[in-house]
């Protein structure tokens, strides 16, 4: 049986995602990046978590943890290398190892580049990746800790994935993403286009997140560069777009 994804908006512009696999019951919070949105999206859905996938340990995507698990018997999930900066791990993970919530199996990849201990869930059975900030519609995350060589490493395993993957990331950044890849490439209409639909969605209020794989591999700027000093380039010029 699938999974289902309840994405909320919370913080200034994070998303926080509940996905449950529909065979079982079983719900895990992606991250908890604000404990009152996340309760709010739980009374919503009647979905009540049983695991939170930690992706890294920044503050945006951590906050809310402590205060949902003292209300729900949940297991902490996160990277292992990372454990000495996350709240505490029930369960300490590495890159390769597969955690099963309820039938569906998600597989750890390690995504360095934002941080040095950024990971993805990613379940391709579902055809669903949850890459926190790694990977964005229209872009990717800062290179706060890691290097040009890892994040375009990094990108390039999520290319890996089966073009229909979802992709779940971790704040509504889309459309200033979207001019900067236009400001990259002005001569490509069908880049225009996209960006024009982008402009659509959040006139009207509505997220841009999830995207498809092939979506992002068609007009994601970062996803498309030739290899790391590329991609180097690439960020330095959105760092002061």
């Amino acid at each position: 049986m699938p999974v289902s994804c309840h994405l909320y908006a919370c913080r200034a512009d994070n998303y926080g995602v509940l996905v449950r696999d529909e065979a079982s019951g079983k719900v895990a919070l992606i991250d908890v990046p604000e404990e009152m949105a996340t309760r709010e999206a739980i009374e919503e859905t009647g979905w009540i978590p049983t695991h939170i996938f930690i992706t890294h340990h920044h503050y945006d995507h951590i906050d809310g943890v402590g205060g949902i698990r003292s209300s729900f018997d949940v297991e902490v999930i996160g990277n292992a290398a990372d454990a000495h900066r996350l709240p505490r791990l029930d369960r300490q993970v590495n890159p390769g190892d597969t955690v099963m919530l309820g039938e569906t199996a998600f597989e750890i990849i390690d995504t360095p580049g934002h941080t040095v201990g950024h990971i993805a869930y990613v379940s391709r059975e579902e055809k669903v990746a949850f890459v926190a900030d790694t990977l964005f519609a229209m872009g990717c995350g800062r290179m706060s800790e890691g290097t040009p060589e890892q994040f375009h490493t990094s990108l390039q395993k999520l290319a890996a994935l089966d073009p229909e993957t979802q992709i779940y990331c971790g704040h509504e950044y889309t459309l200033t993403n979207a001019r900067f890849a236009v400001a990259m490439d002005p001569d490509s209409s069908t880049l225009a286009d996209h960006a024009r639909q982008i402009e659509g969605l959040r006139a009207a209020g509505m997220p841009t997140v999830p995207t498809k794989l092939k979506t992002e591999l068609a007009f994601n700027p970062f996803l498309r560069a030739k290899d790391a000093a590329d991609f180097a380039r690439l960020r330095a010029a959105k760092d002061s777009f």
